[in-house]
């Protein structure tokens, strides 16, 4: 247990700062830093000033909220503290185990410090590089422009299937070839992103190199295994909201199990197309589904199981650096 924790809520003008000394007598709170770089180090400095303790002893601990919290988890990366980005729903689950339902900025605040001191098992945050950050960007703009030009599409279909007067479909056209443009100066982008960073271009050739992973399957696949530091393929998958959720209790409580659907839901989105197009013509991954429907299971079942076998294969090959192997899908539980 972390003597020394400090729990920041964070919000998109300012921090909310609780620090914990492993005495609940022990508080000091620092309100309404703006969440800025120069707030960040004014924050750095009050900490030094309560506490003589090098950086490396001490926790910082913020919830994941959008975008706001990474320029703060950065510098104090830098600085030399340890970071936790915590899981906003486990943070509230925590809360309500230990019986407390006031939510503001300052709970919030000491909240994330006692759970940041009394979880053993958090895993320290690590900063992705700056060129998985940049393709990261790159994806999310793209994906933003796709759902811009799909929703544009929709209305045209509307506009064509009722009276909607010429100026609004001429508008509707217009749109829809600017978005057209977008997307393929961004896809354009995103390959002179690769060639820019050769071991990136090669890790995104091995992925493909799985049958039923294409492109967008790789730009994602790699946007989730090179952002964080996982020690194992079971953590992949669980953060991409692969891993079974059993419900049961005693002989009358009982649901079936289904996925946890935490993490990117962009990325699931992706994954189950791949593992259609793998159930069909990836002859490991095909004989697998088989082998699930088979013993009972249902098609989605069978399908959530080969995209949690796509993550693991894709975090093998990223690991050993070797393209696809068809001989060892075998050994992947």
């Amino acid at each position: 247990m972390k003597t020394v924790t400090l729990g920041i809520d964070v919000s998109k003008a300012t921090l909310d700062a609780a620090l914990w000394l492993g005495d609940r007598s022990k508080w000091h709170t620092k309100a309404k830093v703006d969440n800025q770089p120069a707030g960040v180090h004014t924050l750095i400095e009050w900490l030094r000033t309560k506490t003589a303790l090098a950086p490396s002893a001490c926790r910082v601990v913020l919830e994941a909220t959008g975008v706001y919290h990474e320029a703060a988890a950065q510098v104090f990366h830098d600085a030399g503290y340890e970071v936790v980005i915590a899981n906003p729903k486990r943070v509230r689950d925590y809360a309500k185990g230990r019986g407390l339902l006031t939510k503001n900025d300052a709970v919030d605040a000491r909240l994330l410090a006692r759970y940041g001191a009394e979880g053993d098992e958090l895993v320290a945050w690590l900063p992705p590089t700056p060129e998985i950050r940049t393709l990261r960007a790159l994806v999310a703009r793209l994906d933003a422009v796709s759902q811009d030009l799909q929703r544009e599409e929709n209305r045209l279909e509307k506009a064509q299937a009722t009276d909607t007067p010429g100026p609004v479909r001429d508008s509707l056209q217009r749109s829809l070839s600017a978005l057209r443009a977008e997307r393929e100066r961004l896809l354009r982008a995103i390959d002179a992103h690769y060639d820019q960073h050769p071991p990136l271009k090669q890790a995104r050739d091995q992925l493909k190199t799985i049958p039923g992973v294409g492109d967008a399957c790789a730009r994602r696949l790699l946007c989730l295994l090179k952002r964080h530091r996982f020690e194992s393929a079971r953590q992949a998958a669980a953060c991409a909201g692969l891993v079974p959720i059993e419900y049961q209790s005693g002989t009358s409580v009982y649901k079936r199990p289904c996925l946890s659907k935490q993490g990117d839901p962009r990325l699931r989105a992706t994954l189950y197309m791949a593992a259609i197009v793998a159930s069909r013509h990836n002859p490991p991954l095909r004989k697998a589904y088989l082998d699930l429907i088979g013993r009972g299971k249902t098609k989605m079942s069978a399908l959530g199981a080969l995209m949690r076998r796509l993550v693991h294969i894709a975090f093998g090959i990223l690991k050993h650096q070797a393209p696809f192997n068809p001989a060892l899908v075998a050994k992947i539980a």
